[in-house]
């Protein structure tokens, strides 16, 4: 009672006490909470009182009482405990109830019970939070750096979206006189939950960010949750309709009348609306070498060259285009205290039809690429950043503007592996031919110890790799490269495609010097045979066949086929 009349009076306190042992007739009460805006600190003789009830073995199973006590609406949501719970531990209604909990409540009776009910709708919450995650950021979620605050807000935000009116009622949640007291109250939950999630090694902790842990990433992977994410947005839809605007009918005539007309009305001034809410991946971060950075990151090149690089106003600075047909890569140079810094600019943007029809054509059948361009960025940095990790020699990131789809990478210098190839196959003998085959070697060892992680390139071609001025072999380009992908691949475009180097007329003695050398490394380095000679199928030379002169495809394909069948 008295924890009632801190926030209302005296008699409405006892009037809404009596309604609700009223309500529940001959069954006991398990619980009693105050919610909605009184609960959230917002409080006037016209604001609404919501309370919710638990009822055991209640009889109906659900109802919604209305009723003007001291001049006051009240709505009382009455519920069988036994649903109450399903809707808890399932959304079995949409969340409708639950979220009673998920929001600041105030227990009039039973706290214990609404805390544990709290902890379990927040857990429930938070692992579908992380689940959408890993559907919208397959390869980024390994990576991906959270602060606890995002399941606050993204839950808002979700809310919002199913019902828009909601925006009100969360506005006056985040008051700047009552956000932080709202803010606590949350997060207590979301925190216990997270806790109990950590015991369970679905998440770990880092400084303060959440991850998800990898056994997470690769189970979600291996399951088809798109479809039910969205048949539970469309539940949680239609029952938030049913069993929150309905009672609040009569509520919406009077003291929100005016707002809710408005947002009828308004599409411009509902835009900004939506804009006052916190944006949740302000609360998502990915390391990279200058620190961590939010993905609502929206930094362009020259704001990169003037923040990072600390180009000063009138520094000089210079872009200059130098990716392909498919891809966007600038060349930056920023003059910073008479010295010249030089970073690489990768931009994502999707694959036309135009672009993408002659590579799917040229593939067909035995290779499928990412096209969408925030799928090709999320593996560039996420492959890029697990190599780094395992110290193989990779530009480092810089900085990531993800909705910019921008990667900035440090310029390796250093020549390029075509360069190599093309002197070997122009090559006769001698001490340079052997110090070039060498490096050869040396790619093959480096692509044998990325198939042990797991890890395929997709896009392997000599042009990717580059030999620094130290002989150390740098990989780039990892816009196509997966976790599982098929490493056969790898070895058919990396050999086939250095056989298109092969002049006219030369013959096929250097494409084979090159193709042993490769090989014999790659298995020494514990590659398997298998792969190997998988790369002689006609699936992969066909592909080749338009640029590589066929005798140098045949002679590379039968030393594939006969690598050493004792490495199974």
């Amino acid at each position: 009672m008295a924890r009632l009349s801190k926030l209302t009076n005296e008699e409405l306190a006892v009037q809404t006490l009596n309604f609700c042992r009223h309500v529940a007739g001959p069954y006991e009460i398990t619980a009693m909470c105050i919610c909605g805006a009184t609960a959230h600190g917002f409080s006037d003789a016209k604001t609404t009182v919501e309370v919710l009830l638990v009822i055991r073995d209640f009889q109906p199973r659900l109802m919604n009482y209305v009723k003007v006590l001291d001049k006051r609406s009240v709505i009382v949501f009455a519920v069988d405990k036994w649903v109450f719970e399903r809707d808890v531990d399932q959304g079995f209604l949409g969340e409708a109830l639950a979220e009673k909990t998920v929001f600041p409540y105030i227990a009039i009776i039973n706290e214990g019970y609404f805390r544990l009910q709290e902890v379990k709708a927040k857990k429930r919450i938070v692992l579908e939070l992380l689940e959408n995650l890993m559907l919208d950021f397959p390869e980024l979620s390994y990576e991906i750096h959270i602060k606890p605050e995002y399941f606050m807000y993204e839950t808002m935000l979700s809310r919002v979206r199913v019902f828009p009116p909601m925006i009100y009622g969360l506005l006056n949640l985040m008051r700047k006189d009552v956000k932080k007291r709202n803010v606590e109250l949350i997060m207590r939950g979301y925190l216990e939950a997270l806790r109990e999630l950590e015991k369970e090694s679905a998440i770990t902790f880092s400084n303060g960010y959440v991850r998800i842990s990898k056994r997470l990433v690769d189970e979600d992977k291996s399951r088809k949750t798109r479809f039910v994410s969205f048949l539970k947005t469309a539940q949680r839809s239609l029952f938030t309709s049913l069993l929150g605007v309905f009672p609040k009918a009569l509520n919406l005539i009077s003291q929100d009348r005016d707002i809710f007309l408005r947002f009828q009305k308004s599409t411009e001034e509902n835009s900004k609306l939506f804009q006052q809410l916190e944006d949740p991946k302000k609360y998502l971060y990915v390391p990279t070498a200058s620190g961590l950075v939010p993905l609502s990151n929206r930094m362009n090149i020259e704001v990169f060259a003037r923040k990072v690089l600390s180009a000063s106003e009138s520094a000089d600075i210079n872009v200059e285009e130098i990716g392909g047909v498919l891809n966007d890569v600038y060349l930056l140079r920023a003059h910073v205290n008479n010295e010249e810094k030089k970073v690489v600019v990768k931009k994502f943007k999707d694959w036309s039809s135009f672009k993408w029809f002659p590579l799917a054509l040229w593939t067909f059948g035995t290779r499928t690429f990412a096209v969408l361009g925030r799928s090709r960025m999320e593996r560039e940095y996420a492959i890029n950043q697990l190599l780094y990790r395992k110290g193989f020699a990779v530009p480092k990131i810089l900085h990531i503007s993800h909705d910019e789809r921008l990667i900035f990478l440090e310029y390796v210098e250093g020549e390029n592996l075509a360069g190599v190839i093309k002197r070997i196959m122009n090559s006769k003998t001698g001490e340079d031919l052997e110090r070039e085959l060498r490096l050869i070697g040396g790619v093959g060892e480096k692509i044998a110890e990325l198939h042990a992680l797991g890890i395929a390139l997709g896009d392997s071609k000599p042009e990717n790799i580059i030999v620094g001025k130290n002989g150390e072999i740098h990989m780039l380009d990892f816009e196509q490269a997966t976790r599982n992908g098929d490493k056969v691949w790898d070895i058919a475009e990396f050999l086939y495609y250095a056989g298109h180097y092969v002049p006219p007329l030369a013959g096929t003695h250097s494409a084979e010097l090159v193709a042993k050398v490769f090989i014999d490394s790659y298995l020494e380095a514990g590659g398997d045979a298998k792969i190997v000679r998988e790369a002689s199928n006609p699936k992969y030379t066909k592909v080749f066949s338009i640029f590589t002169l066929p005798l140098v495809i045949l002679a590379i394909s039968n030393i594939c086929r006969k690598a050493d069948k004792a490495k199974e």
